[in-house]
């Protein structure tokens, strides 16, 4: 790809960026990341794209979730620890329901930007800057919290190296071995009404395994350790930049501040910027696709970012909303299918399903997130391709930001614990109810 260079971005227009105040000292800051060791390597990256690949086939499947903005503040060993805990048991959920593997891939150690549709916020008669994440801004509303600081992406550099440390760490320590699942209980839910179901299921695999080992004389190695990876928008062009490098003994560039960086909504020009840093990376990369695409639009996204058409390397996320998906993605996925083009196909059902109550609390409603998971199964069966995973805004945390669910949470009790800084996210239950819908969508079943 000779016309690439990692900063070849910068001759194209680019949305969504901050504004700094002293470009000269944003240099700098570039220049340093560029000098930081990488936070995941090209061996990473190239084993989950050989897993996309074969969830892309049915063989597999995805399993995205996590935090819709981490903030500076939550880097924390239990709230790591919380959000590793429901993922896995997630996948649990889905490994032992839809007789998958799953593959693994946290919304963690760099989700700290954030697209936003104003840059300014008015309050009380105010405007300041809005906010746009941690890794550019601070939330609360003063001017001086406001500023776009550059120094903040060292700091942003800093957490998502402690944060995927600590995971490595847990991980290869044995925390997630399939034979002590109840590594991964929190105790806060113990009386849920999916604790009975969940720990069945877990019964239910360590017997199996105890029983593959006894038939075997030995212990079967490779499950007491998970593979695990991390993802996040790449909104943020000079901080993906500053870590786009290439390695030995490997062609081409990696961006090795995640395994998995996504193009959002708002940034998916094919001549922006965005797309040109993308489409010259070697990471397997998520495009989100919502109402606004078009067919034509969509192949030509295709071509361009994965333009040898090669397996693993391009997941399309579509998000349309539970009352849009019917009508906006069977033309997608027909253009798509037309056309030759490998992807792997996931449903993110959380942003199209956002709404405000009487209150005006943004949250969303658990009911219309299984209905977009469902009908996304619906629509891919019957258009001959395949939904090869679910993209979650969640939290390990016992928090009130969605409603629904086993408990039938509602509106009126959302202030009880409506901890995020910008978008609801699914409690821990509602998490695992979710696996659980979906676990036997996976095998058959249908989803009631």
């Amino acid at each position: 790809m000779t016309d690439w260079r990692p900063d070849s971005w910068r001759e194209k227009p680019a949305q969504q960026q901050p504004s700094y105040a002293d470009p000269a000292e944003v240099e700098e800051v570039v220049r340093d990341l560029a000098q930081l060791p990488p936070l995941v390597t090209s061996w990473e990256i190239e084993n989950l794209k050989a897993q996309l690949a074969e969830a892309a086939e049915g063989r597999r499947f995805l399993l995205q979730g996590g935090d819709c903005a981490e903030v500076f503040r939550e880097c924390k060993p239990s709230i790591i620890t919380n959000k590793l805990k429901i993922l896995l048991q997630m996948s649990l959920v889905l490994l032992y329901g839809g007789k998958r593997p799953v593959v693994r891939v946290g919304r963690f150690a760099g989700q700290y930007a954030k697209p936003r549709s104003e840059d300014l916020e008015t309050r009380n008669g105010v405007t300041l800057p809005s906010y746009r994440g941690d890794l550019i801004n601070e939330i609360e509303f003063t001017a001086e919290k406001r500023v776009h600081d550059p120094q903040r992406l060292l700091r942003g550099y800093s957490r998502a190296a402690l944060t995927l440390n600590f995971i490595r760490a847990l991980i290869e320590g044995g925390f997630a071995d399939l034979h002590h699942p109840e590594y991964w209980d929190l105790a806060f839910v113990e009386h849920s009404p999916m604790a009975s179901e969940y720990q069945r299921m877990a019964e239910s695999i360590g017997e199996s395994l105890h029983f593959m080992e006894t038939m075997l004389g030995r212990q079967v190695g490779e499950i007491n350790r998970m593979d695990f990876f991390t993802s996040h928008e790449g909104l943020h062009l000079l901080y993906e930049q500053a870590q786009t490098r290439q390695v030995p003994h490997r062609t081409g560039w990696y961006n090795l501040a995640a395994h998995f960086p996504w193009i959002g909504m708002r940034t998916c020009d094919p001549d922006g910027a965005h797309v040109e840093l993308f489409r010259g990376i070697a990471n397997p990369i998520g495009l989100k696709v919502g109402p606004k695409m078009v067919p034509e639009t969509l192949v030509e996204l295709t071509r361009i970012l994965n333009p040898n058409n090669e397996p693993g390397r391009l997941t399309l996320i579509h998000r349309f909303g539970a009352k849009k998906i019917a009508e906006c993605l069977p033309p997608l996925l027909e253009a798509v299918q037309r056309a030759g083009r490998k992807v792997l196909w996931s449903c993110d059902a959380m942003h199209g399903n956002t709404v405000r109550t009487s209150e005006g609390i943004k949250t969303r409603r658990f009911d219309h997130i299984l209905s977009e998971v469902k009908q996304a199964f619906d629509l891919h069966a019957a258009a001959g391709t395949h939904l090869g995973g679910v993209h979650v805004e969640l939290t390990g945390e016992n928090v009130t930001e969605c409603t629904g669910g086993a408990r039938g949470l509602q509106d009126a009790e959302l202030r009880r614990s409506y901890k995020s800084s910008v978008d609801p996210r699914l409690n821990y239950e509602q998490a695992l109810e979710l696996a659980m819908h979906v676990a036997r969508r996976m095998r058959g079943a249908s989803i009631t």
